[in-house]
């Protein structure tokens, strides 16, 4: 059984750094637990990536509990978890809905931080929420948990200065295309994060340093507040306000610095 588990979860856990996505990962072993003794299914809210696979690499470990992720399309990012015991968990439960928000967006685009502020201002929390897809000057298609649909159709009204209208779509309508990305190379003394992330935002490095210690900087999701940290290849960083970038490969110069690719989303 999952209870056996308890005990071990810190040393499963040993190689996750990040303090949050090891705590949240517990909760969600804790959960597997009830539904796997209880014979029932429990659901989570949306996730971010980090969790959602660290918690499916030590679900797999056990035989009496079954793990499925949902975002509401195949490429989504955030994901919801059902966790249950296999006799019970034999299909996948209907825990993401899809929004289409939609303005005239033409003279006043808006962007994935203005749709997300906007539903955030009607009181949804984020982990009731999945991704925001942007649609260009229609407006958005967001995933969100289905027993809150009904209340966001009812309150946004509005992004930004552009007025919206909120309507129901299925899955299956929702549109995507891999978000448009510009590569390029920057030759780095060192792998800090300051450094690194001041070539891929363009920002001088006093003026990321600033944003890091300020909290406005994520590493894989989490806030990271030391200009020190060092980053590899498959971080992704991502600044408030100013999007995110991927770093690709590191390879080392001749001068014993570092070739690093740079991903930026645009």
């Amino acid at each position: 059984m999952l209870q056996a588990l308890k005990g071990d979860t810190d040393i499963i856990l040993k190689g996750v750094a990040d303090k949050d996505t090891i705590e949240d990962v517990k909760r969600i072993l804790e959960m597997a637990n009830r539904a796997s003794l209880r014979r029932e299914v429990l659901h989570t809210d949306f996730l971010t990536p980090p969790v959602v696979k660290e918690a499916a690499s030590v679900l797999e470990k056990f035989v009496d509990v079954k793990l499925v992720a949902q975002g509401g399309y195949p490429e989504a990012e955030r994901r919801r978890l059902s966790v249950g015991h296999p006799e019970v968990l034999t299909s996948d439960p209907d825990i993401v809905a899809a929004l289409s928000i939609s303005g005239n967006f033409a003279f006043e685009p808006c962007s994935h931080g203005d749709f997300l502020g906007a539903i955030l201002g009607t009181g949804i929390v984020r982990g009731k929420l999945g991704d925001i897809i942007l649609q260009g000057e229609k407006g958005a298609h967001v995933l969100i948990v289905p027993e809150l649909l009904d209340f966001l159709k009812s309150s946004l009204d509005k992004v930004r200065n552009v007025s919206v209208t909120c309507e129901k779509i299925p899955l299956l309508a929702l549109e995507y295309q891999p978000p448009k990305t510009n590569n390029f190379k920057s030759v780095e003394a060192s792998l800090r994060l300051d450094a690194i992330a001041s070539a891929g935002f363009k920002i001088s490095r006093s003026k990321m340093a600033s944003l890091i210690s300020n909290g406005d900087v994520r590493v894989n999701w989490t806030s990271v507040t030391k200009n020190n940290t060092t980053v590899k290849t498959g971080d992704i960083i991502s600044v408030t306000g100013k999007g995110r970038l991927k770093v690709g490969e590191i390879n080392s110069t001749k001068k014993g610095k570092f070739a690093v690719e740079l991903i930026r989303y645009l």
